[in-house]
């Protein structure tokens, strides 16, 4: 064990941080599970109006917990791991839920009636994404579960590879399907908020690596 962690693991313990990123990641998990459930042209303009305000309140609610951890940071002299990590980690979270509420919030100001395939799918791996941010984080009280931690940051790795192999069949497929020059460019800013988000899930990931490199 490096010495560093070694000091580290004889200080005393305090599980506020751990709790705040739970409770993070718990509500960046339901907004991107409605944000998926929304994201299909099976639901009713009115269904779909509701979830986007759903969304908005878990953005405000994610927005309140950000505030929290940084003002804890600035009072606590013992951390769990090392401050720029806490910092990096609870960005990055609140950038996800950022670019999903941001999407919503297009479909509405957008106008956008029709659903694209891409659309949909590009969604399912946000939620698919955040799935695994969820299980990493609850793992990271116990570095000893590090293989298990990995194994979901590989996922996610994985899943923002086919996001952006989706995102450029998407944009091609819309410059040459779609006829309407407007039409185009709302389409075209919803897949890039879209995609966006997948680099933000990648981003999670990364910082959650670089906690259990330190700490292992």
């Amino acid at each position: 064990m490096k010495l560093d962690s070694f000091l580290h693991a004889l200080l005393p313990k305090d599980d506020k941080f751990f709790r705040y990123f739970e409770k993070d990641v718990q509500n960046l998990h339901q907004a991107a599970k409605m944000f998926s459930e929304l994201m299909s042209n099976s639901m009713s303009k009115e269904e779909r109006a509701q979830k986007i305000r759903r969304i908005e309140e878990f953005e405000h609610k994610g927005d309140e917990i950000t505030h929290q951890i940084f003002s804890e940071l600035g009072s606590t002299f013992i951390t769990p791991f090392d401050r720029e990590d806490i910092h990096a980690l609870t960005s990055k979270l609140d950038d996800i839920l950022d670019y999903i509420q941001g999407a919503a919030n297009r479909i509405v100001l957008y106008r956008v009636d029709i659903i694209l395939p891409e659309m949909e799918r590009l969604a399912s791996l946000i939620y698919q994404a955040v799935q695994e941010l969820s299980m990493a984080i609850h793992h990271l009280r116990d570095f000893q579960n590090e293989p298990s931690i990995r194994e979901n940051l590989v996922k996610i790795h994985s899943i923002e590879n086919e996001a952006d192999d989706l995102f450029e069949r998407a944009i091609a497929n819309l410059f040459d399907t779609c006829k309407d020059p407007i039409l185009l460019i709302k389409n075209k800013e919803l897949i890039v908020s879209l995609e966006t988000a997948t680099d933000k899930c990648e981003d999670a990931a990364n910082a959650i690596e670089s906690i259990i490199v330190k700490n292992s």
